[in-house]
């Protein structure tokens, strides 16, 4: 089965993205009765932040209907007036009415990251939850889950099968999680997969937006800024990435979803403030950094240190990603960028 389309870079507005191109593949799935030609192409995204309602836009815009989960009421109504169904749902306090909602979907994105010492709180029952989903129409999930769970490898190239030795309790939840809902797919015949994302990033969340928008770093980027090596993806290859496993299922597997490039992060802020000045300048404008390195804590961000493989990803999942390093990434952002709304540069 082939990907009939490219996947363009993504606008940075919710309300004007601009989209993949349909996929037409669709048409060559099987004659399955589970099929989505058959059910309706229906997702149900259990965490509609950065990546959700990115990926969102992308399948309203090729016919999906789309529903998701968010953490208050103002977050739900700024939802439903994008187009998307929408229910408050609060991580902390569980209820079984999603588990009736989501069901009623032929696929699923969980976006969720475990309560410290409690788990996944969606699965703290999970025969419950098998036995309300078995009744369903659900045939694809995610749980989208991230690299940290390698902990430090010393600057090792890890891949999907790299043993984890690394033990926080951090770490333990996050692989709790992974093989409850890998469990949970395999239990009710679903094609259940775990992505591994490195750092996102994309339009409103960069490097580029950082610098720009002149707020405090918070502790974790200060922590951060010196480590050797950080894998990142772009938005938009998340979003890729959702895609093609909905075309080429896998039930069980483990996708690092990274770019080519775990480049220093010192790296991408120093081009990120290349392309700002430059940017400034072709605008016939100045602009004048606040010197905001000299609060990076240095020498306390070694831990943690890998680099990630993604070989899995473009080979089984036949990937070829829109921004293969944080150089593109980040060139795309800038191109897009309204830098009159994010900030009036000074001139002196």
């Amino acid at each position: 089965m082939e990907i009939c389309g490219r996947f363009p870079s993504i606008n940075p507005r919710f309300h004007q993205m601009a989209t993949f191109q349909p996929l037409t593949a669709w048409c060559n799935l099987s004659r399955n009765p589970k099929s989505p030609e058959h059910l309706g192409r229906k997702m149900f995204i259990l965490g509609m932040g950065f990546v959700g309602r990115f990926f969102a836009a992308d399948l309203k815009a090729r016919g999906w209907s789309v529903g998701g989960s968010c953490t208050s009421v103002a977050k739900k109504n700024e939802l439903e007036e994008l187009g998307y169904e929408s229910y408050v749902f609060d991580a902390n306090d569980p209820r079984p009415e999603i588990l009736e909602i989501v069901k009623n979907h032929t696929h699923l994105v969980v976006s969720i990251p475990p309560v410290a010492g409690l788990g996944d709180l969606m699965l703290r029952d999970k025969k419950f939850a098998e036995d309300i989903l078995k009744d369903g129409i659900l045939q694809w999930l995610v749980y989208l889950s991230t690299t940290s769970v390698y902990g430090d490898c010393g600057g090792a190239w890890v891949d999907e099968e790299y043993p984890i030795r690394t033990m926080s309790e951090r770490i333990r939840d996050r692989l709790s999680a992974e093989e409850e809902w890998l469990s949970l797919g395999r239990n009710l015949g679903i094609a259940a997969h775990v992505f591994r994302l490195g750092g996102i990033y994309g339009p409103g969340r960069s490097a580029v937006d950082t610098i720009l928008k002149q707020k405090p770093l918070s502790f974790g980027q200060k922590t951060r800024i010196y480590k050797s090596h950080t894998s990142r993806i772009h938005v938009a290859d998340v979003c890729q990435a959702l895609n093609a496993s909905i075309l080429r299922p896998s039930p069980g597997k483990i996708y690092n979803i990274v770019d080519d490039d775990p480049a220093p992060r010192m790296e991408v802020f120093e081009y990120a403030q290349d392309l700002i000045e430059e940017k400034f300048s072709e605008r016939g404008e100045q602009y004048v950094s606040t010197g905001r390195d000299e609060s990076f804590v240095k020498g306390i961000g070694s831990r943690g240190e890998k680099r990630v493989s993604n070989s899995r990803m473009k080979t089984e999942l036949e990937m070829k990603l829109v921004h293969p390093t944080f150089r593109s990434g980040l060139q795309s952002i800038i191109d897009n960028a309204d830098l009159s709304a994010l900030r009036k540069p000074t001139v002196s």
